[in-house]
């Protein structure tokens, strides 16, 4: 399917529904509630407010929800007053997904909405987003995994349409090492600097990642930022609000994700980045899949690995191969 085809497949999907989006105002919400807000019924976007999330999170949401002539609710959900998320463990994006989502689900079901949709696209399953589970577990439907949507198609359908979204969305708590814990204080050093950068380079993604006491600067246009006096300020600023080094990653950041695989001869391997949960894959395949044990599940030309790895063969076009890889993703399930 082409780009056009895929977005008229999202369409047919929430077309005449009485839907709920879990609503960030980035790239992939905003596809979707604008979407929605052309065909669905009296659709409503739902946005968390979390208390740690970049400085304009909600003032955008609400500006977008409102171009769009959607309904828009802002749930209030202090993380400060959750423990087990300020402890900051390694399974801190599924904890915290799996707050957020229980409450966008129990506000949509309490006021007569039919289902809860998400922004997840097929780009976000071969990254390491264990968060994905929540959507599982509280059956929010991903109408552009469905599509097969990646990242870089989605940017590409909202800048051919003139669509503006904040690519600035992401939790703040992730700009700490895991086991860190979370605190007004920390959080605020990051939101600070961030805000900082963003003020003298107008870049459009910004993060500063605070590796105990070093400042490392991500940006998305090293040219915005690649200045002896600009780096010199950030760096006095940084310092000035209790970083004692600060550094610049000189890899920009890039949210143009797709899924590229090597094929050759009609086959082809793919590493995921995180290991596979067997049985309950086995489960999501019973109908299709042909063998299996602990460790691996054959199904028609794939094979699937718990270490991550993905082999196919006797395809007949890249093509068909992609299009079987990004079929098979939507059931495989993984471990966190």
């Amino acid at each position: 399917m082409n780009l056009d085809e895929k977005i008229e497949k999202v369409e047919n999907t929430i077309k005449n529904r009485k839907i709920a989006i879990a609503f960030s105002g980035g790239a992939d919400s905003t596809l979707l509630a604008y979407l929605a807000s052309k065909v669905s019924d009296k659709p409503i976007a739902i946005t968390i407010d979390n208390h740690i999330f970049p400085t304009g999170f909600i003032k955008h949401c609400k500006k977008t929800a409102k171009e769009f002539g959607i309904k828009h609710k802002v749930i209030d959900l202090n993380f400060y007053e959750h423990e087990n998320l300020l402890s900051n463990k390694s399974d801190r994006c599924f904890v915290c997904r799996d707050l957020m989502y229980g409450n966008i689900k129990k506000y949509a079901t309490d006021n007569g909405y039919e289902s809860v949709l998400d922004g997840n696209n097929i780009s976000d399953l071969v990254l390491d987003r264990p968060g994905i589970l929540i959507t599982y577990k509280n059956n929010v439907e991903s109408p552009f995994i469905h599509a097969k949507l990646t990242s870089k198609e989605i940017h590409e359908y909202l800048n051919k349409h003139n669509i503006p979204f904040s690519r600035s969305t992401t939790c703040l708590g992730t700009r700490l090492p895991t086991n860190t814990k979370m605190t007004p204080e920390n959080i605020k050093q990051v939101s600070a600097s961030e805000d900082f950068i963003y003020e003298k380079t107008n870049c459009e993604i910004v993060k500063v990642r605070n590796n105990n006491g070093l400042a490392l600067c991500e940006v998305d246009d090293l040219n915005k930022i690649l200045n002896e006096n600009t780096l010199k300020q950030i760096k006095d600023k940084l310092k000035s609000i209790g970083f004692k080094k600060v550094a610049l990653n000189l890899s920009e950041i890039d949210d143009d994700e797709s899924i590229t695989i090597d094929y050759s001869k009609g086959a082809f391997e793919y590493q995921l980045p995180y290991t596979i949960d067997i049985e309950n894959t086995k489960n999501q395949l019973k109908d299709k899949s042909i063998s299996s044990d602990s460790k691996k599940i054959l199904i028609e030309n794939q094979e699937i690995h718990e270490n991550g790895l993905i082999k196919g063969s006797n395809f007949k076009s890249k093509e068909e191969c992609l299009d079987k890889f990004m079929e098979l993703l939507q059931d495989i399930r993984r471990n966190v």
